[in-house]
């Protein structure tokens, strides 16, 4: 892969046609943000090609309904997204990308930004279905959507989508490895079923490791479920990424096809444990959640429609909008 290069002003990133092919295409990625915990979590999401390389962010949208992930993003909004795979999408380019850097979370839908998502939406998701039985069914679904913008810290890529090969950086120095953490409380050891979480994700192809680097921003790096015991999960993970010691960690695997129908997923909270020797890590799963959509478009989008405007009407009733308000001026505050 091409080097990233830093040229143009001294805060913002330019970088290469190969990171912005994959940046722009990518039709599933993962967003990763921190826990109050010290740990981090990566989810996946569909961020529509939304980077703008003159300014030097990336963005992502989702809907206010969906407010869980941003009370963690205003508590603290340094995030990162992970481009590692090109699956339905229309990038070409090789390679695994992690960007880095801070969220800005608006709190109130934008119509401009909203219009100008809709080409984006039909592009990589395909046409939204219209009528008056749709217009109800997803309004709060599209109409509370956001798009927050991402201000990039750092870039860092890999040769190819496992991680494999050298390590390129642009913008931050690459950060020493974080120190370990200390236990939790209730124990590190696992708190789920390891064997019905390895059948459950070893399915799915696409395996995410995220935990938060010595900087605060989160990290994510390709791995396998390769096996389980009584410690926990098996992992096989890349080399010389990890270093020995216990870390809260988030582990994700998920699938999905063509203009992100037929999502399924499996994202974990745990504890990741690494050999002294760097070369293996046991994760013990603490919580799990996730989902398995049907393959059928119209069904899918009910189905979200029908969760976001469950969400959206318990938002409203425990007056969530000013409980993010006041998360996002309390972070203005101590900035």
């Amino acid at each position: 892969m091409t080097e990233l290069s830093a040229a143009g002003s001294a805060d913002t990133l330019r970088w290469s046609e190969e990171i912005q092919d994959i940046t722009a295409g990518d039709l599933v990625t993962a967003l990763s943000y921190g826990t109050p915990a010290g740990g981090a979590i990566a989810i996946p999401v569909s961020p529509l090609g939304l980077v703008d390389p003159e300014a030097g962010t990336i963005g992502v949208t989702t809907s206010l309904a969906f407010n869980g992930k941003l009370r963690n993003i205003l508590r603290d909004p340094r995030v990162a997204m992970a481009y590692h795979t090109r699956d339905h999408g229309f990038a070409t380019a090789d390679g695994f990308v992690l960007v880095q850097g801070a969220a800005d979370v608006p709190l109130k839908p934008s119509p401009k930004a909203l219009e100008a998502l809709q080409p984006r939406l039909t592009r990589f998701l395909g046409p939204m279905p219209t009528g008056r039985f749709w217009d109800w069914a997803l309004g709060d679904y599209l109409d509370t959507r956001v798009v927050i913008d991402i201000d990039v810290k750092r870039v860092a890529s890999w040769p190819d989508t496992h991680g494999a090969g050298d390590l390129t950086v642009s913008g931050a120095a690459w950060p020493k490895p974080p120190a370990p953490q200390s236990a939790p409380a209730k124990g590190s050891g696992p708190r789920l079923d390891t064997g019905k979480l390895h059948r459950q994700m070893a399915k799915l192809p696409h395996q995410l490791l995220a935990y938060r680097g010595a900087d605060g921003h989160p990290v994510v790096l390709p791995v396998r479920v390769i096996g389980h015991d009584e410690s926990g999960l098996h992992l096989d993970i890349p080399a010389g990424l990890l270093e020995q010691g216990g870390r809260r960690a988030g582990l994700t695997a998920h699938s999905f096809g063509p203009q992100a129908v037929g999502l399924a997923n499996r994202i974990c909270t745990g504890w990741l444990e690494v050999s002294e020797a760097g070369d293996t890590a046991v994760y013990a799963p603490h919580t799990a959640a996730g989902f398995a959509a049907p393959a059928v478009k119209s069904i899918q989008l009910f189905a979200n429609g029908m969760f976001a405007k469950r969400l959206w009407r318990k938002a409203e009733r425990e007056g969530t909008l000013a409980q993010l308000a006041e998360l996002k001026a309390a972070a203005h505050r101590s900035a």
